[in-house]
């Protein structure tokens, strides 16, 4: 388990992340961390034994990019001192040039630019970081949605390869589930998790730190 005893985790993001936690942060119990992948890192960190001295934090907010990202970075990172810091960003910063004819979209160079500038504020103590990829639950890989997406995720594993950051590439591991699950049991809407779908984000995220997850739902 690279994650020590001791230690703050901090995951921020979007809706995925976010799934209903309290506010102004979700921290200290499976109740105000949400109902996805967050609640579910905890709980297998609960059986581990490792909770409560693993403190774990959701600063996730619905409809970001990371444009907003940047902007409260001090606030929701920052501020909370993070030992281990888990990024999941940029389903927002792509379905919003599908969904809005464009307006609020992220072009890739500003993606990858505005995340980096944010990595860049890390607190100097981390000892840990976590970067999990974006995704589209579409098996057709010519979706354009999909493509794009699969684009900005080749920009977070090469930002985390700079950085020695952990990568979780949730997209390969959704894509494995697709073999033979159909995309409407991991998310209907083909962005936002089931409880399967949850539970293939957190598997990723617990295997990438040495973690076990619980058995599939």
């Amino acid at each position: 388990m690279k994650i020590d005893a001791g230690s703050r985790l901090l995951f921020i993001g979007d809706s995925v992340t976010d799934c209903g936690r309290a506010r102004p942060v979700g921290v200290g119990s499976q109740g105000t961390l949400g109902s996805g992948y967050v609640a579910e890192v905890d709980a297998a960190l609960t059986r581990m034994g490792l909770v409560p001295s693993v403190e774990v934090l959701n600063t996730g907010i619905g409809g970001n990019t990371v444009r907003d990202l940047a902007r409260r970075w001090d606030a929701d990172v920052l501020a909370h001192n993070p030992d281990w810091l888990t990024v999941m960003i940029g389903i927002n910063d792509v379905w919003r040039m599908f969904d809005s004819r464009g307006v609020g979209a992220v072009i890739p160079h500003e993606f990858l630019r505005t995340y980096d500038t944010f990595l860049g504020k890390a607190p100097a103590a981390l000892k840990g970081l976590v970067l999990m990829s974006p995704f589209y639950v579409q098996k057709n890989r010519s979706d354009p949605m999909r493509t794009r997406m699969d684009e900005y995720g080749a920009i977070v594993k090469d930002i985390a390869s700079r950085r020695g950051a952990l990568f979780v590439d949730v997209q390969a591991a959704l894509d494995r589930e697709m073999e033979t699950q159909a995309y409407i049991g991991l998310a209907a809407d083909r962005v936002h998790p089931t409880e399967l779908g949850h539970w293939v984000l957190a598997r990723g995220f617990l295997e990438a730190v040495g973690a076990t997850p619980r058995p599939r739902p």
